[in-house]
């Protein structure tokens, strides 16, 4: 089992900057990539970016290439995602994942922050 805890989200101005935190606790030592997915209202939930465990290979969907950063800090159990230009349309729900590959999948998700992106 783990647990991811998000914290950071908020009201910020599109063109600005805001940073996501997740903590993490539990079995994450097992636990082979994390990332951020994000939700709005009415659509699906979709990834934004996602870092391996142990070398730390990056992931981004391409519209938020170049803007998000997404970084880790093991000895902090803490993943984070920079977000710079933020746009109004990615007002939604940002969700950790942690992600266990394996002959089965599991997926481990926090309970979200709210992004709302002003313009």
């Amino acid at each position: 089992q783990v647990q991811l805890v998000e914290s950071g989200g908020g009201l910020v101005q599109a063109g600005g900057s805001l940073r996501l935190s997740c903590v993490a606790s539990g079995d994450i030592f097992s636990m082979n990539a994390m990332g951020w997915y994000r939700q709005a209202p009415r659509k699906q939930r979709e990834l934004v970016a996602t870092i391996t465990a142990r070398v730390g290979i990056t992931n981004y969907a391409d519209s938020v290439k170049g803007r998000f950063t997404i970084s880790r800090d093991n000895a902090k159990n803490t993943v984070y995602l920079q977000m710079n230009s933020p746009e109004p349309e990615e007002t939604a729900v940002y969700y950790c994942n942690a992600r266990k590959n394996g002959l089965k999948r599991y997926d481990y998700w926090g309970q979200g922050t709210q992004v709302t992106v002003s313009s």
